[in-house]
């Protein structure tokens, strides 16, 4: 109950946050937001239609009174309507919120994917392989989206054809944006995961394992690999904050219709709902991924029943629990049953 609390309350700080962070932001652009409404410099909107606008949407008011309302509106889910749209915001995130997620988590899957092959090739398959794939992890997770994106399409859409160049709506569609989201990520998981593993190896329930008969692909897949992916499930959502970030690049070089177009098109023409409603949106979709990785973390990890065992309040008239620490011994022996 006590880890919930925390992190509701966390939730709504980061929230509160973001919220603040977009006011600032927006009207620190330069720029006069009324006339950003009435279509931009190019409407030649007159000082009357400016006035109105201005005291239409309370841009008139000091700017503590527009925080103030601001921050109530979207206490109440309020995110108004966009400038730039005409249309409510909660309209434009349903309907392209969707596409942004579905990116997000298959790239999250994908990346995962690679990534166990990465640290299976780099730690079990001897030391060319681990130098290659070594090679290859590192220089992955440096990779720009938007050059990633540029290269995928010259090379698998445009000389060998395999899939098209810009979303059509099918599974071949999908599969560029997908890798080229995933690919970043891969690379940081996969160092994550293969300096897990080689640190696991060591331990006294790998050799326990060992001395057993355990195969090799037996001690990486039942023992190394839980305690190997403890930081790697700790990484995932950061990862997924980077996916969310990176599909603002991606689905302009795909022309996938998600929030991250959505968002280019909002900031240049001062859409301060849009801004602040894709931003909250992405803001608690990483609030819930991270209170996800935590719990799945808990449930890898065998250390964490051990440590709510030991907590555990005694009942009045018992005999305190006086139960030892456990030792690496014992948890080492518990990771390998």
């Amino acid at each position: 109950m006590r880890w919930a609390v925390r992190r509701v309350l966390g939730g709504i700080g980061v929230l509160w946050a973001v919220a603040t962070i977009v006011f600032v932001a927006i009207r620190l652009i330069p720029g006069d937001p009324a006339l950003a409404i009435l279509g931009g410099p190019g409407s030649q909107a007159s000082a009357a239609a400016l006035a109105q606008v201005r005291a239409e949407y309370g841009l008139d008011r000091p700017v503590l009174v527009q925080y103030a309302v601001f921050l109530g509106r979207l206490a109440t889910g309020h995110l108004g309507e966009s400038y730039a749209f005409r249309t409510p915001v909660t309209t434009l995130l349903a309907q392209e919120l969707p596409v942004t997620l579905t990116l997000a988590v298959a790239g999250l899957v994908v990346a995962w994917l690679l990534a166990l092959v990465a640290a299976w090739g780099s730690t079990q398959r001897g030391r060319v392989a681990a130098v290659l794939t070594t090679g290859i992890s590192v220089t992955a997770s440096v990779m720009p989206h938007f050059w990633l994106g540029s290269v995928a399409i010259v090379v698998f859409a445009s000389t060998l054809g395999w899939v098209p160049a810009v979303s059509d709506g099918t599974v071949r569609g999908w599969v560029l944006p997908v890798l080229v989201v995933a690919v970043p990520v891969a690379g940081y998981l996969a160092e994550t995961i293969r300096d897990g593993v080689v640190d696991a190896q060591r331990s006294a329930f790998a050799l326990a394992a060992r001395g057993r008969g355990e195969s090799r692909a037996g001690l990486f897949g039942r023992h190394l690999l839980r305690h190997a992916a403890l930081p790697g499930i700790a990484l995932s959502a950061w990862a997924f904050g980077s996916l969310v970030s990176g599909a603002v690049v991606v689905e302009s070089v795909f022309a996938l219709p998600g929030i991250g177009r959505a968002l280019v098109t909002a900031v240049t023409q001062r859409d301060m709902p849009l801004v602040a409603g894709i931003a909250l949106v992405s803001a608690a979709a990483y609030v819930v991924v991270l209170a996800v990785a935590d719990l799945v973390e808990r449930t890898v990890d065998p250390r964490s029943a051990l440590d709510g065992r030991r907590r555990r309040p005694s009942g009045a008239g018992t005999t305190p629990d006086v139960t030892p620490a456990p030792t690496d011994a014992t948890v080492a022996g518990t990771g390998a049953r």
